[in-house]
């Protein structure tokens, strides 16, 4: 096992739960009425995004069609694109179509297909959490880099040629699909 494998192995889970998220911020902060016109408008455009994400995978068939607005939630949370969870997935299992097979629920490549996740959402947050750079065993491949250098990190060019310019392809692709 590789010293980044036994790094992303020890990942930080998320210590608050989906379902426990506030993304308006505290009602200390500002006025009820000026978090609610932020909030709805936040969830609006990850509705949005979400959607395209989902209609690209269900126009493809591919199986993570559905879990867009967990795709985006987690990009938000980790301050990455909401494209490039989506996009690695495509570039690394079609969608989920090909998987790792060796592993469970693990659609993005990642670990190098040594890591096994729970779930889908699983997976989704913590190569979010890693991407992000917020998982203090990764942080220094992925904190504070920019979508490409995050991608040029993840599959650098001497493993796999042009990923990064691949992965960004997919991006535009996901961000035109009309809703």
């Amino acid at each position: 096992m590789s010293a980044f494998t036994a790094a992303v192995n020890t990942a930080v889970t998320p210590s608050v739960s989906s379902d426990q998220q506030s993304i308006s911020g505290t009602a200390d902060a500002q006025p009820a009425s000026v978090g609610t016109t932020d909030t709805a408008l936040l969830k609006a455009k990850e509705s949005e995004e979400a959607a395209k994400i989902d209609a690209y995978f269900t126009q493809n068939g591919m199986p993570l069609a559905g879990y867009g607005i967990k795709m985006v939630t987690e990009a938000e949370k980790h301050n990455i694109d909401w494209r490039l969870i989506p996009a690695i997935a495509i570039r690394e299992s079609t969608g989920g179509l090909h998987q790792c097979k060796s592993v469970t629920y693990s659609p993005f490549g990642f670990g190098s297909c040594h890591i096994s996740f729970k779930s889908y959402n699983d997976a989704i947050e913590v190569v979010a959490t890693n991407l992000g750079g917020d998982n203090p065993n990764t942080a220094m491949h992925y904190q504070g880099k920019s979508t490409k250098a995050i991608l040029l990190t993840y599959n650098p060019p001497s493993v796999v040629p042009h990923y990064a310019d691949q992965v960004m392809s997919l991006m535009t692709n996901i961000d035109n699909t009309k809703v």
